[in-house]
């Protein structure tokens, strides 16, 4: 199953929180690179978090941001309502 992604920002750290699941203890972490920090799923390896640290600096900067990622992105579908649910 695909999940959606979340983002959270943190002011006062300066951290932008990529999520698919609510980060958990068990996680695994790793620096993959300049900063960006990933938490992987302790059975399958998969990222499922990413931290990057000094999020405003990095937006600033003149040269393109990313991250060292190959991304599937789909759209999510929406399930189709009944003519019955959208009167109800």
């Amino acid at each position: 199953m695909a999940e959606k992604l979340t983002f959270q920002y943190d002011r006062e750290a300066d951290i932008l929180y990529i999520n698919t699941v609510v980060p958990y203890a068990e996680q695994e972490s790793e620096e993959l690179e300049d900063e960006i920090i990933v938490r992987l799923n302790p059975k399958t390896g998969k990222i499922e978090n990413f931290e990057v640290l000094f999020f405003t600096s990095r937006l600033l900067r003149r040269e393109l941001f990313s991250l060292p990622v190959i991304a599937d992105l789909r759209q999510v579908t929406r399930a189709k309502t009944t003519s019955a649910e959208k009167t109800a």
